[in-house]
């Protein structure tokens, strides 16, 4: 008679698979920060209670996505938090920025009329110290600091439309954001390549979906623009 198997011990599959879902969900949460080392294999079979095969596969995986990176003789690093993000960043290419600007514009445009409708007191605050940040960058006159604020209140209006997926979604595309932001304000912050924000913000604050959201393209419709 063969040996009795025990139901409550997962298939290793699966056991490897919740193992990713584990590591990913801390990861995501923050407790390991992108540029971090997270914690050995002997401390994550640890405090994982799983076996040292299962950590070993399930960090290969997240290892693969572009989630995780494996450095000889120095550990393992938090490369992002998101699997999209590397996948996009290596199909970010110059010939491929007019793609960038569509795919921007779907997403802020649809961002800013959900926000219009659903932001809170705590967003319109966000929204407004967010829009100051970006005025007194644009006034610095560091280009690398503007890109920071610039996309910095793309993603408060995006945090003020209140949907999850669509928040994990443009942070997937945060390398290329910063890529179209900064590809049009160039090596210096000309008058001509300004464009003003305060309008977007505004109409949110006003709870008008239609005009944030022709607000959120118009600076989006042709050329590529902050």
């Amino acid at each position: 008679m063969p040996p009795a198997v025990d139901s409550t011990v997962p298939p290793r599959g699966r056991r490897t698979n919740e193992t990713i879902t584990r590591l990913r969900r801390r990861i995501m949460a923050g407790e390991w920060p992108v540029g971090s080392r997270i914690p050995t294999e002997p401390q994550l079979v640890e405090d994982l209670g799983v076996g040292r095969n299962t950590v070993r596969e399930a960090v290969r995986a997240l290892a693969h996505a572009g989630v995780l990176e494996c450095r000889q003789g120095s550990g393992t690093y938090v490369l992002s938090t998101d699997e999209l993000a590397p996948v996009v960043a290596r199909r970010l290419t110059d010939d491929r920025m007019t793609e960038v600007i569509e795919v921007r514009r779907a997403f802020e445009v649809e961002a800013a009329r959900l926000a219009a409708r659903r932001r809170t007191a705590e967003d319109l605050a966000a929204l407004d110290a967010a829009l100051a940040a970006r005025e007194a960058a644009w006034h610095g006159g560091a280009v690398a600091e503007f890109v920071e604020a610039d996309v910095a209140l793309h993603t408060a209006v995006v945090a003020a439309a209140h949907n999850g997926m669509l928040a994990e979604l443009y942070a997937s595309v945060a390398t290329a954001l910063h890529s179209t932001v900064a590809q049009a304000m160039g090596d210096t912050l000309t008058p001509d390549r300004h464009v003003d924000h305060g309008r977007l913000v505004a109409a949110i604050r006003a709870g008008d979906p239609d005009l944030a959201a022709r607000e959120a393209g118009a600076f989006l419709e042709s050329a590529p623009k902050a």
